[in-house]
Protein backbone atom coordinates (compact mmCIF):
# COMPACT_ATOMS: atom_id res chain seq x y z
CA UNK A 1 0.00 0.00 0.00
CA UNK A 2 1.24 3.42 -0.88
CA UNK A 3 1.83 5.85 2.11
CA UNK A 4 -0.16 8.66 2.12
CA UNK A 5 0.81 12.19 2.78
CA UNK A 6 0.31 13.72 6.15
CA UNK A 7 -1.24 16.94 6.21
CA UNK A 8 0.73 19.13 8.50
CA UNK A 9 -1.18 21.67 9.42
CA UNK A 10 -3.69 19.37 10.34
CA UNK A 11 -1.45 16.97 12.32
CA UNK A 12 0.64 19.90 14.15
CA UNK A 13 -1.92 21.46 15.26
CA UNK A 14 -4.04 18.46 16.92
CA UNK A 15 -0.60 17.05 18.09
CA UNK A 16 -0.18 20.41 19.94
CA UNK A 17 -3.64 20.91 21.10
CA UNK A 18 -3.71 17.26 22.72
CA UNK A 19 -0.13 17.52 24.08
CA UNK A 20 -1.47 21.08 25.62
CA UNK A 21 -4.70 19.55 26.91
CA UNK A 22 -2.85 16.81 28.92
CA UNK A 23 -0.99 19.82 30.46
CA UNK A 24 -3.71 21.53 31.73
CA UNK A 25 -5.94 18.73 32.79
CA UNK A 26 -2.85 17.49 34.67
CA UNK A 27 -3.07 21.01 35.81
CA UNK A 28 -6.76 21.38 36.49
CA UNK A 29 -7.25 18.08 38.01
CA UNK A 30 -4.42 16.87 40.44
CA UNK A 31 -5.55 17.93 43.42
CA UNK A 32 -9.17 16.55 42.62
CA UNK A 33 -7.43 13.59 41.81
CA UNK A 34 -5.21 13.69 44.96
CA UNK A 35 -8.27 14.21 47.04
CA UNK A 36 -10.77 11.55 45.51
CA UNK A 37 -8.69 8.86 44.63
CA UNK A 38 -5.34 9.41 46.11
CA UNK A 39 -3.20 9.68 42.77
CA UNK A 40 -2.35 13.21 41.45
CA UNK A 41 -1.98 11.39 37.93
CA UNK A 42 -5.52 9.69 38.26
CA UNK A 43 -7.15 11.56 35.69
CA UNK A 44 -4.06 12.46 33.48
CA UNK A 45 -2.95 9.10 32.85
CA UNK A 46 -6.40 8.25 31.09
CA UNK A 47 -6.30 10.93 29.34
CA UNK A 48 -2.95 10.22 27.65
CA UNK A 49 -3.94 5.96 26.99
CA UNK A 50 -6.97 7.92 25.90
CA UNK A 51 -4.52 10.43 23.45
CA UNK A 52 -1.87 7.57 22.52
CA UNK A 53 -5.48 5.40 21.17
CA UNK A 54 -6.81 8.27 19.45
CA UNK A 55 -4.04 9.52 17.71
CA UNK A 56 -3.34 5.85 16.60
CA UNK A 57 -6.75 5.66 14.90
CA UNK A 58 -6.33 9.19 13.41
CA UNK A 59 -3.12 7.49 11.90
CA UNK A 60 -4.40 4.58 10.27
CA UNK A 61 -7.50 6.65 8.89
CA UNK A 62 -5.63 8.96 7.45
CA UNK A 63 -3.96 6.23 5.48
CA UNK A 64 -7.36 4.97 4.05
CA UNK A 65 -9.07 5.78 1.24
CA UNK A 66 -11.96 8.17 2.46
CA UNK A 67 -14.25 7.54 -0.43
CA UNK A 68 -14.87 3.90 1.16
CA UNK A 69 -16.92 6.06 3.79
CA UNK A 70 -19.09 6.05 1.20
CA UNK A 71 -20.15 2.02 1.09
CA UNK A 72 -20.49 1.94 5.40
CA UNK A 73 -22.69 5.78 4.87
CA UNK A 74 -25.87 3.89 5.73
CA UNK A 75 -24.66 1.32 8.24
CA UNK A 76 -22.97 4.52 10.30
CA UNK A 77 -25.90 5.42 10.48
CA UNK A 78 -28.02 2.91 11.67
CA UNK A 79 -25.37 2.01 14.07
CA UNK A 80 -25.46 5.39 15.28
CA UNK A 81 -29.31 5.11 15.95
CA UNK A 82 -28.75 1.40 17.73
CA UNK A 83 -26.21 3.25 19.75
CA UNK A 84 -28.12 6.09 20.66
CA UNK A 85 -31.05 3.46 21.83
CA UNK A 86 -28.58 1.44 24.23
CA UNK A 87 -28.23 4.04 26.47
CA UNK A 88 -31.87 3.66 27.58
CA UNK A 89 -31.27 -0.46 27.77
CA UNK A 90 -31.35 -1.63 31.46
CA UNK A 91 -27.93 -2.91 32.25
CA UNK A 92 -26.29 -1.33 29.46
CA UNK A 93 -27.14 2.44 29.72
CA UNK A 94 -25.44 4.28 32.38
CA UNK A 95 -26.98 7.05 34.05
CA UNK A 96 -25.64 10.61 35.27
CA UNK A 97 -26.76 13.58 36.51
CA UNK A 98 -30.72 12.57 35.77
CA UNK A 99 -29.48 12.03 32.11
CA UNK A 100 -28.93 8.62 30.15
CA UNK A 101 -25.90 9.55 27.52
CA UNK A 102 -22.90 6.67 28.53
CA UNK A 103 -23.00 3.13 27.59
CA UNK A 104 -20.88 0.88 29.99
CA UNK A 105 -18.66 -1.38 27.91
CA UNK A 106 -16.73 -3.69 30.66
CA UNK A 107 -14.55 -1.04 32.60
CA UNK A 108 -14.87 1.39 29.37
CA UNK A 109 -17.63 3.87 29.32
CA UNK A 110 -18.86 5.48 25.93
CA UNK A 111 -20.77 8.31 24.98
CA UNK A 112 -22.40 7.14 21.37
CA UNK A 113 -23.76 10.86 20.92
CA UNK A 114 -19.59 11.52 19.99
CA UNK A 115 -19.69 8.66 17.29
CA UNK A 116 -23.22 9.84 16.07
CA UNK A 117 -22.34 13.11 15.44
CA UNK A 118 -19.05 12.00 13.18
CA UNK A 119 -21.77 9.21 11.26
CA UNK A 120 -24.30 11.73 10.86
CA UNK A 121 -21.64 14.11 8.83
CA UNK A 122 -20.07 10.78 7.06
CA UNK A 123 -23.71 9.90 6.08
CA UNK A 124 -25.38 13.37 5.00
CA UNK A 125 -21.59 14.24 3.01
CA UNK A 126 -22.66 11.01 0.92
CA UNK A 127 -26.90 11.63 0.63
CA UNK A 128 -26.48 15.41 -0.42
CA UNK A 129 -24.06 14.44 -2.95
CA UNK A 130 -26.20 11.88 -4.36
CA UNK A 131 -29.10 13.92 -4.34
CA UNK A 132 -27.05 16.60 -6.18
CA UNK A 133 -29.85 19.74 -7.82
CA UNK A 134 -32.74 17.61 -6.55
CA UNK A 135 -31.75 18.87 -3.10
CA UNK A 136 -33.72 21.92 -4.24
CA UNK A 137 -37.32 19.76 -4.29
CA UNK A 138 -38.69 20.43 -0.82
CA UNK A 139 -40.51 17.05 -0.73
CA UNK A 140 -38.35 14.45 -2.37
CA UNK A 141 -34.49 16.19 -2.10
CA UNK A 142 -34.82 18.58 0.79
CA UNK A 143 -36.48 16.42 3.32
CA UNK A 144 -35.03 13.00 3.27
CA UNK A 145 -31.74 14.78 5.18
CA UNK A 146 -33.26 16.57 7.47
CA UNK A 147 -36.02 13.42 8.55
CA UNK A 148 -32.62 11.15 8.87
CA UNK A 149 -30.97 13.99 11.23
CA UNK A 150 -34.09 14.54 12.70
CA UNK A 151 -33.82 10.63 14.15
CA UNK A 152 -30.55 11.67 15.60
CA UNK A 153 -31.56 14.92 17.11
CA UNK A 154 -34.68 13.69 18.83
CA UNK A 155 -32.44 10.57 20.82
CA UNK A 156 -29.93 13.08 22.21
CA UNK A 157 -33.27 15.57 22.97
CA UNK A 158 -34.73 12.45 25.02
CA UNK A 159 -31.53 11.36 26.50
CA UNK A 160 -31.16 14.48 27.30
CA UNK A 161 -28.22 16.10 25.67
CA UNK A 162 -29.56 19.60 24.27
CA UNK A 163 -26.06 20.76 23.76
CA UNK A 164 -24.88 17.93 21.38
CA UNK A 165 -28.06 18.18 20.14
CA UNK A 166 -27.77 21.99 19.04
CA UNK A 167 -24.47 22.04 17.99
CA UNK A 168 -25.46 18.71 15.45
CA UNK A 169 -28.47 20.92 14.23
CA UNK A 170 -26.18 23.85 13.46
CA UNK A 171 -23.63 21.45 11.19
CA UNK A 172 -26.45 19.91 9.41
CA UNK A 173 -28.04 23.39 8.40
CA UNK A 174 -24.00 24.64 7.47
CA UNK A 175 -23.96 21.62 5.67
CA UNK A 176 -27.42 21.77 3.54
CA UNK A 177 -26.30 25.35 3.16
CA UNK A 178 -23.47 24.07 1.51
CA UNK A 179 -24.76 21.48 -0.82
CA UNK A 180 -27.04 24.18 -2.35
CA UNK A 181 -30.46 24.08 -0.48
CA UNK A 182 -33.11 26.69 -1.15
CA UNK A 183 -33.05 29.12 1.91
CA UNK A 184 -36.63 29.49 2.24
CA UNK A 185 -36.32 25.56 2.90
CA UNK A 186 -33.60 26.28 5.62
CA UNK A 187 -35.69 29.03 6.95
CA UNK A 188 -38.37 26.62 7.75
CA UNK A 189 -35.71 23.89 8.82
CA UNK A 190 -34.20 26.69 11.23
CA UNK A 191 -37.68 27.86 12.60
CA UNK A 192 -38.82 24.36 13.41
CA UNK A 193 -36.03 23.03 15.09
CA UNK A 194 -35.19 26.15 16.87
CA UNK A 195 -39.16 26.04 18.21
CA UNK A 196 -38.16 22.37 19.43
CA UNK A 197 -35.08 23.13 21.41
CA UNK A 198 -37.17 26.65 22.95
CA UNK A 199 -40.19 24.07 23.97
CA UNK A 200 -37.54 21.95 25.42
CA UNK A 201 -35.92 24.43 27.40
CA UNK A 202 -39.17 26.58 28.65
CA UNK A 203 -40.80 22.93 29.73
CA UNK A 204 -37.98 22.00 31.71
CA UNK A 205 -38.02 24.36 34.83
CA UNK A 206 -34.15 23.50 35.69
CA UNK A 207 -32.91 24.39 31.90
CA UNK A 208 -35.18 27.63 32.68
CA UNK A 209 -33.09 28.14 35.86
CA UNK A 210 -30.11 27.74 33.79
CA UNK A 211 -31.16 30.69 31.02
CA UNK A 212 -32.20 32.86 34.25
CA UNK A 213 -28.59 32.51 35.46
CA UNK A 214 -26.86 32.98 32.16
CA UNK A 215 -28.64 36.03 31.71
CA UNK A 216 -27.84 37.21 35.52
CA UNK A 217 -25.55 35.04 37.16
CA UNK A 218 -24.85 36.58 40.35
CA UNK A 219 -29.00 36.52 40.70
CA UNK A 220 -28.64 32.75 41.39
CA UNK A 221 -24.74 32.91 43.08
CA UNK A 222 -25.38 30.34 45.57
CA UNK A 223 -27.35 27.85 42.95
CA UNK A 224 -27.10 27.26 38.97
CA UNK A 225 -25.16 30.65 38.29
CA UNK A 226 -22.10 29.10 40.69
CA UNK A 227 -20.34 27.70 37.79
CA UNK A 228 -20.64 30.58 35.40
CA UNK A 229 -19.68 32.71 38.31
CA UNK A 230 -16.30 30.75 39.33
CA UNK A 231 -15.41 30.45 35.50
CA UNK A 232 -15.68 34.20 35.11
CA UNK A 233 -13.82 35.00 38.31
CA UNK A 234 -11.09 32.52 36.55
CA UNK A 235 -10.62 34.25 34.02
CA UNK A 236 -10.38 37.71 35.47
CA UNK A 237 -8.40 36.73 37.63
CA UNK A 238 -5.98 35.89 34.74
CA UNK A 239 -5.58 39.10 33.32
CA UNK A 240 -3.27 39.61 30.46
CA UNK A 241 -0.87 37.10 31.37
CA UNK A 242 -1.93 34.81 33.50
CA UNK A 243 -0.89 33.57 37.03
CA UNK A 244 1.36 30.78 35.41
CA UNK A 245 1.11 27.56 34.69
CA UNK A 246 -0.60 25.32 37.75
CA UNK A 247 -1.00 28.79 39.98
CA UNK A 248 -4.60 29.03 39.53
CA UNK A 249 -6.89 29.01 42.63
CA UNK A 250 -10.41 28.48 41.40
CA UNK A 251 -9.66 24.89 40.67
CA UNK A 252 -9.12 24.29 44.05
CA UNK A 253 -13.03 23.35 44.77
CA UNK A 254 -14.18 26.29 43.89
CA UNK A 255 -15.00 25.57 39.81
CA UNK A 256 -16.61 22.49 39.47
CA UNK A 257 -15.44 20.56 36.43
CA UNK A 258 -12.26 22.31 35.98
CA UNK A 259 -10.83 19.75 34.02
CA UNK A 260 -14.30 18.85 31.62
CA UNK A 261 -16.35 21.06 30.36
CA UNK A 262 -14.58 23.98 32.05
CA UNK A 263 -10.74 23.72 31.43
CA UNK A 264 -10.99 26.83 29.30
CA UNK A 265 -11.51 28.50 32.28
CA UNK A 266 -8.53 27.26 33.83
CA UNK A 267 -6.47 28.41 30.74
CA UNK A 268 -7.77 31.77 31.25
CA UNK A 269 -6.87 31.77 34.71
CA UNK A 270 -3.13 30.69 34.59
CA UNK A 271 -2.32 31.44 30.52
CA UNK A 272 -4.15 34.44 30.97
CA UNK A 273 -5.98 36.02 27.79
CA UNK A 274 -2.36 35.51 25.60
CA UNK A 275 -3.11 31.36 26.30
CA UNK A 276 -6.53 31.32 25.27
CA UNK A 277 -6.19 33.41 22.55
CA UNK A 278 -3.60 31.09 21.17
CA UNK A 279 -6.23 28.22 21.82
CA UNK A 280 -9.04 29.88 20.13
CA UNK A 281 -6.48 30.73 16.83
CA UNK A 282 -5.43 27.05 16.90
CA UNK A 283 -9.17 26.15 16.47
CA UNK A 284 -9.38 29.04 13.64
CA UNK A 285 -6.43 27.36 11.81
CA UNK A 286 -8.63 23.69 11.78
CA UNK A 287 -11.35 25.62 10.36
CA UNK A 288 -9.02 27.56 7.88
CA UNK A 289 -7.49 24.05 6.58
CA UNK A 290 -10.15 22.09 6.81
CA UNK A 291 -12.36 24.57 4.28
CA UNK A 292 -9.18 25.26 2.55
CA UNK A 293 -8.76 21.46 1.84
CA UNK A 294 -12.43 21.42 0.79
CA UNK A 295 -12.07 24.30 -1.58
CA UNK A 296 -9.54 22.00 -3.67
CA UNK A 297 -11.89 18.70 -3.28
CA UNK A 298 -12.96 17.52 -7.13
CA UNK A 299 -15.58 15.59 -6.27
CA UNK A 300 -18.88 16.73 -3.70
CA UNK A 301 -18.85 14.50 -1.52
CA UNK A 302 -15.47 14.65 -0.47
CA UNK A 303 -16.28 18.85 -0.64
CA UNK A 304 -19.11 18.20 1.61
CA UNK A 305 -17.32 15.80 4.09
CA UNK A 306 -14.29 18.04 4.64
CA UNK A 307 -16.60 21.02 5.50
CA UNK A 308 -18.35 19.04 8.02
CA UNK A 309 -15.83 17.52 9.80
CA UNK A 310 -13.76 21.40 10.06
CA UNK A 311 -17.08 22.77 11.07
CA UNK A 312 -18.04 19.95 13.57
CA UNK A 313 -14.64 20.36 15.82
CA UNK A 314 -14.28 23.91 15.46
CA UNK A 315 -17.58 24.88 16.75
CA UNK A 316 -17.82 22.22 19.18
CA UNK A 317 -14.46 24.51 20.47
CA UNK A 318 -16.16 27.31 20.14
CA UNK A 319 -19.21 26.69 21.89
CA UNK A 320 -17.21 25.70 24.64
CA UNK A 321 -15.29 28.60 24.58
CA UNK A 322 -18.88 30.72 24.56
CA UNK A 323 -20.07 29.17 27.19
CA UNK A 324 -17.23 29.26 29.50
CA UNK A 325 -16.02 32.99 28.85
CA UNK A 326 -20.57 33.87 29.82
CA UNK A 327 -21.64 34.04 26.08
CA UNK A 328 -23.68 31.34 25.92
CA UNK A 329 -25.89 29.42 28.51
CA UNK A 330 -23.96 26.14 30.17
CA UNK A 331 -24.46 23.08 27.54
CA UNK A 332 -22.14 20.38 28.81
CA UNK A 333 -20.24 20.35 25.70
CA UNK A 334 -16.27 19.51 26.21
CA UNK A 335 -13.26 21.21 24.80
CA UNK A 336 -12.16 19.44 21.68
CA UNK A 337 -8.27 17.85 22.26
CA UNK A 338 -7.94 19.22 25.21
CA UNK A 339 -11.16 18.04 27.75
CA UNK A 340 -10.71 15.12 29.68
CA UNK A 341 -12.95 12.91 28.04
CA UNK A 342 -11.97 9.80 26.04
CA UNK A 343 -15.24 9.26 23.61
CA UNK A 344 -15.03 13.08 22.42
CA UNK A 345 -10.93 13.13 22.41
CA UNK A 346 -11.02 9.57 20.54
CA UNK A 347 -13.73 10.69 17.85
CA UNK A 348 -12.30 14.06 17.62
CA UNK A 349 -8.89 12.73 16.41
CA UNK A 350 -10.74 10.13 13.67
CA UNK A 351 -12.30 12.66 12.38
CA UNK A 352 -9.35 15.06 11.82
CA UNK A 353 -7.77 12.16 10.56
CA UNK A 354 -10.80 11.64 8.30
CA UNK A 355 -9.72 15.42 6.60
CA UNK A 356 -5.99 14.07 6.70
CA UNK A 357 -7.37 11.46 4.21
CA UNK A 358 -9.45 13.81 1.99
CA UNK A 359 -6.23 16.09 1.43
CA UNK A 360 -3.88 13.70 0.97
CA UNK A 361 -6.13 12.33 -1.66
CA UNK A 362 -6.96 16.16 -3.37
CA UNK A 363 -3.16 17.40 -3.01
CA UNK A 364 -2.18 20.01 -5.01
CA UNK A 365 1.05 22.12 -5.66
CA UNK A 366 1.20 25.16 -3.17
CA UNK A 367 0.89 27.69 -5.92
CA UNK A 368 -2.76 26.45 -6.98
CA UNK A 369 -4.24 26.61 -3.53
CA UNK A 370 -6.48 29.89 -3.20
CA UNK A 371 -5.01 32.77 -2.10
CA UNK A 372 -6.39 33.15 1.21
CA UNK A 373 -8.73 31.36 3.79
CA UNK A 374 -11.40 34.16 2.76
CA UNK A 375 -11.31 33.31 -0.69
CA UNK A 376 -10.96 29.53 -0.24
CA UNK A 377 -14.32 29.79 1.69
CA UNK A 378 -15.83 32.27 -0.55
CA UNK A 379 -14.93 30.17 -3.59
CA UNK A 380 -16.06 26.79 -2.73
CA UNK A 381 -19.16 28.30 -1.06
CA UNK A 382 -20.05 30.12 -4.51
CA UNK A 383 -19.39 27.12 -6.43
CA UNK A 384 -21.64 24.77 -4.60
CA UNK A 385 -24.17 26.95 -4.65
CA UNK A 386 -24.01 27.92 -8.31
CA UNK A 387 -27.12 25.99 -9.63
CA UNK A 388 -29.35 27.88 -7.35
CA UNK A 389 -27.62 31.23 -8.21
CA UNK A 390 -28.02 30.21 -12.17
CA UNK A 391 -31.69 29.01 -11.37
CA UNK A 392 -32.83 31.71 -9.78
CA UNK A 393 -31.58 34.19 -12.50
CA UNK A 394 -32.88 32.23 -15.31
CA UNK A 395 -36.26 32.74 -13.52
Amino acid sequence: MIRKRIDPVIFFVSLGLVAFGVVMVFSASHILALDRYGDAFYFVKRHVIWAVIGFACMLVISQMDHQYLRKIAYPLLIASVIALLLVFAPGIGKEAGGARRWLMLGPVSFQPAEAAKVGLVIFLAHFLALKGERLNHWLFGFLPPVGFAGIILVLMLIQPDLGTATLTAAVVGVMLYLAGARLPHLGVCALATGSVLAGMVVFAPWRMKRIFAFWDPFAAAKGTGYQLIQSLLAIARGGLPGLGLGEGKQKLFYLPEPHTDFIYAVVGEELGLFGALCVAAAFMILLWRGFQIAARCEDFFSALLAAGVAFLVTAQGFLNMAVATGLLPTTGIPLPLISLGGSSLVLTLISLGVLISIESSHHAPKQSAPGSPLDAAKGWISRTRKPIIRRRANS
